[in-house]
């Protein structure tokens, strides 16, 4: 069976499936940065918008400028932001369309492991940040098990459905992000694991979400009924509950920044 290509195309269902986790971690990230208010930003994958709405809302930014390959996630981003400092536009984290040191700081929330080659994707924000000016992201720990559904794709591989990851899923472990971040040439480079949890009202309300992935939907449609009713069972087996029936979920992601020089 072939992997799907994971695409984010619909900026609601991504927001019901990462949008939240990602402001979850993204504020401990952004309690870690200390930005200053008043900054130029990038915001590199902005997807829905998700993490640009955190930076207009937390640091009173002049201007972001966010850029994504998915039109329907910019769509969404454009909607939710509309007004405000943050401009949107489709492009390719590989090629970003600005100038040399157009920025005072540039991001990826959630985003390395998607950029085919990631050191191009980080020279291109050290490119466009001006010197002395942030560069910056966080992704899920995948290979070390932080991804939030982990235990979803767990589950989907141990009934025979391979497991479906981003393209570089490598780029997220914290060794590489620091070598990524060095070999770019940025300075006083920093790593840091961001631990983060999330409670859904019930075990139904975690499998509604689940089941949004854009790596998971496609590989539930082409279960069995029987194979998607065991998946539901083991995951509601394993998943533990309190005594008002909620689960909550634990993710890990790892973090890294540093300066132009």
């Amino acid at each position: 069976m072939d992997t799907p290509q994971i695409r984010f195309d619909d900026g609601a269902v991504y927001e019901d499936f990462m949008g939240t986790w990602s402001r979850i971690a993204g504020a401990t990230f952004l309690d870690w940065l200390a930005p200053a208010a008043g900054g130029r930003w990038v915001d590199v994958g902005c997807g829905n918008g998700a993490f640009t709405q955190m930076l207009v809302d937390r640091c009173a930014p002049a201007e972001v400028q966010g850029i994504d390959p998915s039109p329907a996630q910019l769509a969404f981003a454009r909607s939710r932001l509309a007004g405000g400092p943050a401009q949107f536009s489709q492009g390719d984290a590989m090629a970003l369309p600005w100038s040399d040191a157009a920025f005072d700081a540039g991001v990826m929330a959630l985003v390395i492991f998607f950029v085919p080659e990631p050191a191009k994707g980080v020279a291109e924000m050290a490119r466009v940040v001006r010197p002395g000016g942030s560069v910056s992201a966080y992704a899920w720990d995948i290979l070390g098990g932080g991804f939030p559904f982990a235990a979803m794709q767990e589950e989907m591989v141990a009934l025979g459905s391979p497991a479906s990851w981003p393209p570089s899923v490598e780029a997220s472990r914290i060794e590489a992000m620091q070598a990524l971040w060095e070999g770019a040439g940025l300075v006083d480079v920093e790593t840091r694991v961001i631990a983060s949890e999330r409670t859904f009202a019930d075990f139904d309300a975690f499998w509604k979400t689940a089941q949004g992935g854009p790596g998971v939907a496609p590989r539930i449609a082409a279960m069995s009924a029987a194979d998607v009713q065991r998946l539901r069972e083991r995951l509601q087996a394993r998943l533990a509950t309190d005594a008002s029936g909620r689960v909550t979920c634990s993710s890990r992601a790892n973090a890294v920044k540093g300066r132009v020089a």
